[in-house]
């Protein structure tokens, strides 16, 4: 058994290509590999007895509910070799294997994917768990012990079962044309009505009238802000997009993000932090709930924050703004060369070769962004582009939480305006969550720091865990869930990724 644990673990690495048909493939030789061992190990002796094949098939059926399609998982060819023991046993073995194997840590290596990606998972005896399970004759359970127990998976795999119910009923569609709204009465706005009645937001009794009412308004509203619409209660052609939209589109939606949450490990940290860029937020997580969420500001589509996990390790209050070599160039050096008066109005700093020069003695115009020799540092105050505090775990992408003195742009729901980082609202509130285990820095001292303006470093007593994450399927607080918008169009890879069959051997 020990031999397929390492064979196990070269079928994990094995699944670190980037393409996902490569994956698969290779994915399906190494469990091949890895079954001949297990069978060698077994000394040839047939090891599926009627009722552990008969208990693999319906659980290979079952992944269906997670997701997975069980046809993958050599669904098909197990039904027809129910009643041939001799050849069905190494069959078994592998579908197992690799049904498992997704189960606990996905089907598509989260790599191939996101590239930054970084979480790691603690090592599964998978051999061990299946020789159990065999000997044991506990078949039935063995491979929905290795489902994410996080309750957030738990709310897609509801969904999905849900969803799949109602596709059985064609969608009552709403004919494009102009927005409809208030005061409105024609037949569009009747099919608008049966939609919200399909959907639950009105009751099925007496509210298709197609007048559009006081109710129907308040029903499209409920629905705008279920799909982060602005919430005006007129059914442009946005709404409309999200009201015709297709239960198939929405299954796919909840495959592709229960699949990221395979990626991740089971323990996220006791006191952690999640920040979900597709939602535009950062939530603290303590002992397993949400205690606190912030809205954030995310990065642009062509400056994108990635996706990976590391550790906070300290707090920076009233910090100086060193500015990235690239950000100096093609932001700021063309700012400059407009308005050199804005140099000393936005409080930078321009040195050279470590030394300060007068801003004063420099003709921005005799620099191009391939010949600009100067670092630029902006001091603190109302103007610093990280406002007054950094939250800081040290990367190689530069990415962090900050403050921001633009804080209006928290009213727009879509909030892709960073160069890479998460602006954060209220992130003096979360820096006295990250410290409250840090005894020497309570609330008062904080607002004391704050107050003086001068850069001051506090350093967590704990590291605290934080998941820079994309999910674009999120729960809604109610016990439902929210459909994000994909802003960084990446739910297609991943849905091609699961929709990928490995070619049975």
């Amino acid at each position: 058994m020990r031999v397929l644990g390492f064979l196990f673990s070269a079928l994990i690495m094995a699944l670190s290509m980037t393409a996902a048909n490569a994956q698969t493939q290779a994915g399906l030789r190494i469990a091949t590999e890895a079954t001949k061992q297990f069978h060698e190990q077994a000394g040839g002796a047939q090891v599926w007895s009627d009722e552990n094949y008969a208990a693999l098939i319906t659980a290979i059926t079952a992944l269906e509910a997670h997701g997975l399609e069980p046809e993958h998982y050599r669904l098909s060819r197990l039904i027809a070799l129910k009643d041939a023991p001799a050849e069905r046993d190494r069959v078994a073995t592998s579908a197992w294997l690799m049904a498992a194997a997704h189960l606990a840590f996905g089907k598509l290596d989260p790599v191939s994917v996101e590239p930054d990606w970084t979480a790691v998972h603690r090592p599964l005896e998978l051999g061990s768990v299946l020789r159990y399970a065999l000997f044991s004759g506990k078949m039935a359970g063995s491979l929905e012990q290795f489902a994410p127990v996080q309750p957030g998976y738990a709310l897609l795999k509801t969904e999905l079962a849900r969803l799949r119910l109602v596709a059985l009923t064609p969608v009552e569609m709403v004919p494009e044309g102009p927005a409809l709204k208030s005061g409105m009465t024609n037949d569009r706005v009747t099919a608008l009505q049966k939609r919200l009645v399909q959907l639950g937001l009105l009751p099925a009794e007496g509210s298709v009238t197609g007048s559009f009412d006081e109710p129907t308004e308040a029903a499209v509203e409920t629905w705008q802000i279920r799909n982060e619409l602005d919430a005006d209660g007129v059914a442009g052609a946005a709404t409309l997009r999200t009201l015709n939209r297709s239960v198939q589109d929405q299954i796919d939606k909840v495959r592709v993000n229960m699949e990221r949450w395979r990626w991740l490990p089971a323990d996220l940290g006791q006191r952690h932090l999640r920040a979900n860029i597709a939602a535009f937020e950062v939530t603290a997580y303590e002992n397993g709930a949400a205690v606190r969420t912030h809205l954030t500001i995310v990065g642009k589509n062509y400056r994108k924050t990635p996706v990976f996990s590391d550790e906070i390790e300290y707090i920076v209050f009233n910090p100086w703004w060193e500015t990235p070599p690239s950000l100096a160039r093609a932001d700021k050096l063309p700012t400059f060369k407009k308005d050199p008066g804005a140099v000393q109005r936005l409080g930078f700093q321009i040195l050279r070769d470590g030394s300060v020069v007068d801003p004063a003695t420099i003709n921005w115009n005799d620099y191009t962004a391939s010949t600009f020799p100067f670092r630029i540092r902006q001091a603190p105050g109302p103007e610093n582009a990280l406002g007054q505090v950094k939250i800081m775990f040290p990367n190689v992408h530069n990415v962090y939480l900050h403050d921001t003195p633009t804080r209006g742009l928290f009213a727009q729901r879509q909030r892709a305006f960073s160069s890479g980082c998460l602006r954060t609202q209220d992130p003096i509130g979360l820096s006295k969550w990250l410290l409250e285990q840090t005894p020497e820095w309570d609330a008062t001292r904080i607002d004391s720091v704050v107050a003086g303006g001068k850069e001051t470093r506090a350093t967590l007593s704990a590291k605290v865990p934080v998941h820079i994450l994309y999910y674009t399927v999120v729960p809604d607080g109610l016990g439902g869930v929210r459909y994000m918008d994909d802003i960084y169009d990446r739910d297609g890879r991943v849905l091609n990724g699961l929709r990928n069959s490995p070619t049975p051997s």
